[in-house]
């Protein structure tokens, strides 16, 4: 790829600059939210680039200041859901999660640039790299169990690899943590001000070590999470929601309400599929998390809560929305496992 290569319609933009295969995720707009068309114009880029001697290192970024990357499309997929078009909804997926097994793969250094929103989609392509860094307005989420859906693209590897069982917490919860958390949790691996990005960009572009053109991380102090983390391990340690539950309530401090009251504004389905995905992904292999997350999800895009939750939150965003089952007692055993099971032709993200 040359300096002007660039996509079509501009949404992502990939050139090289020097040393440096570099990605700009180009939707401010839409918080950069991912395409079907950003995924593949990323994975035409890191593919050509693997191979390519002049490029020693993929740098991403997203324009603009307030996110790096809020998700995927997600009314776009309501849409094709919606109407029955699921094979339309599963290429997506597919996609983006082969996108996201490469990068967990790729042979040379991938700096993720992190300014602002971080969430969904934006996880998936950032998390798996060798290099995160986290500027100060660094927004870090899953927050799919309010839509009715599972932290997916990659979080059933990564989040249960959290100390202290903080992943199970983002999992179920959905919460926003910002740079000290992300940092002190490992969910970046570097920490500097916006301000420095071009700067590390720029030195990245020159070739030295990557290191080197990061420089030291300037880290802030944990963030409020990390005082809680003796209380997050007791509680979410246990092994079902209805007990997570029973032991924030019994703890009675202001933080465990607040999580509890949140706990339970979450699609009851989502919640112990959640829980459940969290506590088998500490034992699978990156390509094997990534076909557990492919099964959840085709079996979700032919159930109710995703097109509820969506259209509770980004619909109507009226806040009400009817999940089905209701409770989490509703929920069938049955029903969660049917979730995992393998499939016929499932991609081997390998």
């Amino acid at each position: 790829m040359s300096d002007a290569d660039v996509t079509a319609d501009d949404t992502v933009l990939c050139e090289r600059r020097g040393a440096a295969g570099l990605i700009t995720l180009n939707r401010p707009k839409a918080l950069n939210a991912l395409t079907l068309e950003m995924v593949r114009a990323m994975r035409r880029a890191l593919d050509a680039w693997a191979t390519d001697p002049a490029v020693t290192r993929v740098v991403v970024q997203g324009a603009g200041e307030r996110a790096f990357c809020a998700g995927g499309d997600i009314r776009r997929i309501h849409e094709e859901g919606s109407a029955g078009r699921y094979a339309e909804a599963e290429t997506f997926f597919r996609e983006e999660y082969e996108l996201n097994a490469l990068i967990q793969r790729y042979p040379k250094p991938y700096v993720a640039l992190i300014d602002g929103i971080v969430m969904g989609g934006g996880v998936g392509v950032s998390l798996h790299g060798s290099h995160r860094v986290a500027a100060e307005r660094t927004t870090f989420a899953m927050p799919e169990t309010g839509i009715g859906f599972f932290p997916d693209v990659g979080a059933t590897h990564a989040l249960p690899r959290l100390p202290g069982f903080v992943g199970t917490y983002l999992a179920l919860t959905g919460e926003r943590i910002g740079q000290g958390d992300v940092l002190a949790f490992g969910l970046a691996t570097h920490a500097a001000p916006a301000s420095r990005f071009p700067e590390i960009r720029d030195a990245l572009s020159q070739g030295g070590p990557v290191e080197t053109a990061i420089g030291a991380s300037e880290a802030p102090a944990p963030g409020p999470l990390h005082a809680e983390r003796a209380l997050i391990e007791s509680c979410f340690a246990a092994d079902s929601v209805s007990e997570v539950l029973a032991r924030l309530d019994a703890a009675g401090s202001e933080f465990s309400k607040k999580t509890a009251a949140t706990i339970r504004t979450r699609s009851p389905t989502s919640l112990v599929l959640a829980l459940a995905q969290m506590r088998r992904g500490a034992g699978l292999s990156f390509p094997e998390a990534m076909r557990l997350e492919y099964r959840i999800l085709c079996r979700i895009l032919r159930g109710h809560d995703f097109y509820e939750g969506v259209r509770s939150v980004l619909i109507d965003r009226d806040g009400k929305p009817d999940w089905q089952p209701a409770t989490l007692e509703a929920v069938r055993p049955d029903d969660i496992e049917a979730h995992f099971a393998p499939m016929p032709g499932e991609p081997s993200f390998t």
